[in-house]
């Protein structure tokens, strides 16, 4: 039977709960366990699909097509395991569930209430496809004391006395701050903290403490003391040089060994850790270094773009390399004297996804610069749009090209999907439908074509990968580009929506309607970013 991990946050936000989660998960991987990462958000938005950027991050999409945190995909990078609807969910689904079922008469004329009906909801979706499964790790979002995740933490409450206590942990991360003017760590937050989770009715059993200076013998009796712990379940967690040192760093510390000895696990194997030190042996020891423009919308704040980042920074461990990112704005980019300046230094520009008509003539102008100069070009999902857009108005004569998506035109290349077929059939949308869950979303299979650079990539010729987009290339604009040298190199399998263009007289220029960062691992990098970190290289030798 599986046994149950829940993990909370106490303090300040961003933490690193997530990652906390992934790295555990991982070292209990790697001692042969079968693991699964759930993660809790207290919000009421239903999932994080119509948020902006800025106030979320990116949005996460697993192959059933759910629209989750970002936490998500820190749990793939670390496990490998597949992600799924059923690992995210938020207040806002709950309640939406809940009120369904009241409005067609499912209680029964019962008061709906917090307990039992919502804390009930959240126990069903802990509980829910574990047969297979060792440990199954919950993080709650946000942090105790916060009113969103009191239904939350009242289910974890009930969890652990329903399940049993040899069955269920509570790991509390903390924060241990070191105050500058006094020299020294302070526990008493953490003391707070833990009171305050005490107090809803869990007692963490382990403590992670987030400190930026080593953590003291006499702290660390301190706290386990007033925090009613044992010494070696206070986990001090300092800040390393990498995330994928996380893991190897968290086995040091015992974190590993002591979630074992708190379930009385004593026959477990020892971690084999291997994969994680060759990664940190490739991260710290880099033969060479590239650098990647990177013109997007949301620039300004690096978690937009997690997957994007997490993904480069494969492909240069997959080269062993460093990659630089330069994170560029693309309104700047509307004007030619800032184009060149800022586009010169790269070994590599890469146009990502996005929403909305903002910085797309910078996008589309940034396109042309790789297209012209020869430099390494990278298009994702509104990337690819953008470069339909610029090879319609510059080699194809279409002077008027733009995206319906940035208003009426006259030369729709890129315009509102309405019809596709999925798993469950044929899809509709309208230009009216709700903004929330009605993408083409998840994954997809795509043909490519048998001699194309982006065939010899992949090393394969039938390719799955991950959307998340309204608008697509106008297949009617097909002949148009292709005698202009943008080659139609990937299709839907019934041959109706492009998937992914290149051109063959370019040393290194794609672009692809899906995310494929959404499923590259730093020890699996995805094909399309070890090979334009390879084309980057070797612009790098010739500048």
């Amino acid at each position: 039977m599986a046994r149950f991990i829940f993990i909370t946050g106490g303090v300040v936000s961003s933490l690193g709960k997530g990652l906390m989660a992934a790295s555990l998960a991982a070292l209990l991987q790697a001692r042969g366990y079968r693991v699964r990462i759930r993660k809790f958000d207290p919000y009421l938005n239903v999932d994080p699909g119509t948020m902006s950027p800025y106030q979320h991050g990116e949005v996460y999409v697993t192959d059933d097509g759910a629209e989750t945190d970002l936490d998500l995909g820190h749990y793939e990078r670390f496990t490998g395991v597949a992600a799924r609807q059923s690992d995210n969910v938020t207040s806002g689904r709950i309640y939406q569930q809940i009120i369904t079922k009241e409005r067609r008469g499912d209680y029964l004329g019962a008061t709906v209430q917090v307990i039992p009906h919502v804390t009930d909801a959240i126990k069903e979706f802990a509980r829910a496809d574990i047969d297979d499964l060792d440990f199954v790790l919950c993080e709650i979002g946000g942090t105790v004391g916060d009113i969103e995740s009191l239904p939350f933490i009242e289910a974890i409450r009930q969890l652990r006395n329903e399940e049993g206590r040899d069955r269920t942990l509570s790991v509390h991360v903390t924060l241990v701050p070191y105050i500058a003017a006094a020299g020294e760590l302070k526990t008493k937050p953490t003391q707070h903290s833990v009171r305050e989770l005490a107090s809803l009715g869990v007692q963490p059993d382990i403590l992670l403490c987030r400190c930026e200076k080593p953590l003291p013998e006499g702290e660390r009796a301190k706290i386990a003391q007033f925090c009613n712990v044992r010494k070696e379940a206070v986990i001090p967690a300092l800040d390393a040089d990498s995330i994928y040192s996380v893991p190897v760093q968290y086995h040091g510390e015992g974190l590993d060994s002591e979630v074992l000895r708190a379930f009385g696990i004593s026959d477990a194997p020892e971690p084999d850790l291997t994969r994680w030190y060759d990664i940190m042996d490739r991260k710290r020891h880099p033969e060479g270094e590239v650098t990647i423009g990177v013109v997007g919308k949301y620039v300004s704040l690096p978690d937009a773009y997690k997957s994007l980042n997490e993904a480069l920074v494969h492909g240069g461990l997959a080269n062993r390399v460093k990659v630089n990112i330069r994170w560029l704005d693309a309104e700047m980019f509307e004007h030619d004297e800032e184009l060149a300046a800022n586009l010169e230094p790269m070994h590599g520009i890469l146009v990502p996804g996005g929403f909305g008509e903002r910085g797309s003539e910078g996008k589309i102008a940034s396109v042309r610069f790789a297209r012209e100069r020869g430099v390494p070009f990278f298009g994702i999902c509104l990337g690819m749009q953008m470069a339909c857009i610029e090879a319609a108005r510059n080699t194809s004569g279409i002077a008027g090209a733009s995206s319906s998506e940035f208003g009426p035109t006259d030369e729709p290349v890129v315009g509102l999907i309405t019809e596709w077929m999925s798993a469950e059939g044929l899809q509709k949308r309208g230009a009216d439908t709700d903004l929330g869950g009605t993408m083409r979303l998840g994954a997809y299979d795509a043909k490519l074509s048998p001699n194309s650079h982006v065939a010899a990539v992949y090393g394969a010729h039938a390719i799955s990968e991950r959307h998340r987009h309204r608008y697509e290339v106008n297949g009617a604009y097909r002949d148009a580009l292709e005698k202009g040298g943008l080659v139609f190199s990937g299709l839907s399998p019934d041959g109706m929506l492009p998937e992914i263009v290149e051109r063959p007289d370019h040393p290194w220029f794609i672009g692809v309607q899906f995310h494929p960062e959404l499923k590259s691992k730093p020890f699996d990098p995805h094909p399309l970013f070890k090979g334009f970190v390879e084309a980057a290289v070797r612009q790098s030798r010739l500048v």
